[in-house]
């Protein structure tokens, strides 16, 4: 069995964006590149795009177009949401750590 099996990749990815977007807000692509730098591999918008529109979808995030890019910031919804999932996750794997 492997790592992604236990763990779905793409929630782990949907989480890192709600986390990046705490921090500040950003657009797709710097999304993924500050993602893929963490993970040591450059995310491609097939990886990057349906994660947002789903966050997007679920009313977690909201984007305000400025030129040509959509700049990405949470919602309240959003925030309490990665909060919960920062609970949820440490109870999960701080016995692992």
């Amino acid at each position: 069995m492997d790592l992604q099996s236990i763990i779905k990749i793409k929630n782990l990815l949907r989480l890192q964006i709600l986390s990046e977007l705490k921090r500040k807000k950003l657009c797709g692509d710097e999304l993924a590149d500050i993602i893929g730098e963490n993970k040591n591999e450059k995310l491609s918008p097939g990886t990057i795009y349906p994660a947002l529109k789903f966050l997007k979808k679920k009313k977690l995030i909201i984007h305000k177009r400025i030129g040509r890019k959509k700049i990405y910031s949470l919602t309240k919804q959003g925030e309490k949401e990665l909060l919960s999932a920062k609970k949820t996750f440490r109870k999960m794997f701080e016995k692992l750590l």
